[in-house]
């Protein structure tokens, strides 16, 4: 796998998604869940990015407030240097042509109703790409592309297995050549035997085309698999991005540490001193400070008190840590 990136694709600037929680008949805000609380980063084209986290931490959440598919709360989202957060409905659907999503339950994101060719022309019928006769013949080579028999276009998805249908889900995000795609967990409902063969197509799509990939899973394996780089994602923050073999071979945040510490196939230093327990607090009410410190083997007194930038400290390698500072 190689990385095709070089100019500038996404950049995500300060990025927050909060949602606001309410008591009693006026709708009283009480409070606020912090999904996804100051996010930035940048990607360029033909780049897969690995986001990686525990489940609770936000990941999804981004990955659908890229898209627009849940309103950010403040923050910006430069696709080509355009602020996506400006547009409007008409725009916002002319942008999609370029960002597209594959989600994590191949069964949920495919309607019963609608057959397999159906499903995949689908982008094409919204966006007026095409006339009946182009669609068909958009549908049988994007079937052939994902290792599909054109033959199958009429059935319906209860007639195909779960690999099956995560391969018309991904036939379905490239019917209008998007130049970046947003992968939700999305072979984490599949079969160990199947992840491997839906994993080896999307990479070799990423090739072919040049795509870039927002890679989101909570499997390391996976990430070491995929991707170019990798960003680190607790409590609604990045705690760590940096190249993905820098990452594997030295990881320095005490959560990062301890997520590779937990996979007994990965060889680090902190393997044996570094143990991650307990669980991902709630957004709604975050710890002060470093939000990891009431799970880190290595806070201080400074954790509980100052919030960590993201820094960084070697070539972009960027973390965000008191150890550091």
């Amino acid at each position: 796998m190689k990385s095709t990136a070089n100019h500038k694709l996404l950049q995500v600037i300060d990025l927050k998604k909060y949602y606001p929680v309410t008591v009693g008949l006026l709708s009283r805000q009480v409070g606020e869940v912090r999904a996804v609380d100051g996010v930035s980063f940048l990607m360029a084209e033909g780049e897969i990015l690995g986001l990686v986290g525990e489940s609770g931490c936000g990941k999804s959440t981004l990955g659908r407030t890229i898209l627009r598919l849940e309103e950010p709360s403040s923050g910006k989202i430069l696709y080509k240097g355009s602020d996506i957060t400006t547009l409007d409905k008409e725009r916002l659907r002319a942008l999609r042509k370029e960002i597209q999503i594959v989600l994590q339950d191949p069964d949920a994101s495919l309607d019963s109703r609608m057959t397999a060719g159906d499903s995949i022309a689908e982008p094409l019928v919204v966006h007026g790409v095409g006339g009946d006769v182009e669609r068909n013949e958009r549908v049988a080579e994007l079937m052939k592309q994902v290792g599909l028999d054109p033959r199958q276009a009429n059935h319906y998805p209860h007639e195909f297995s779960g690999g099956q249908k995560q391969r018309i889900g991904i036939a379905r995000a490239l019917a209008i050549n998007p130049k970046l795609i947003i992968a939700d967990e999305p072979v984490s409902a599949l079969d160990v035997s199947v992840q491997a063969q839906i994993l080896n197509l999307m990479m070799d799509i990423q090739e072919e085309f040049g795509l870039a990939y927002l890679f989101i899973a909570h499997d390391l394996a996976v990430i070491r698999h995929m991707a170019h780089r990798v960003a680190i994602m607790y409590l609604g923050k990045i705690v760590e991005l940096a190249d993905k073999a820098e990452i594997f071979a030295k990881p320095m945040h005490p959560y990062t540490q301890a997520l590779l510490a937990a996979v007994p196939s990965f060889k680090t230093k902190a393997k044996k001193e570094v143990l991650l327990s307990g669980d991902v607090p709630s957004p709604l009410n975050p710890p002060t400070g470093c939000h990891f410190h009431p799970r880190c083997r290595k806070a201080f007194k400074p954790c509980s008190q100052d919030e960590p930038k993201l820094v960084e400290l070697s070539k972009s390698h960027f973390v965000s840590c008191h150890l550091y500072t």
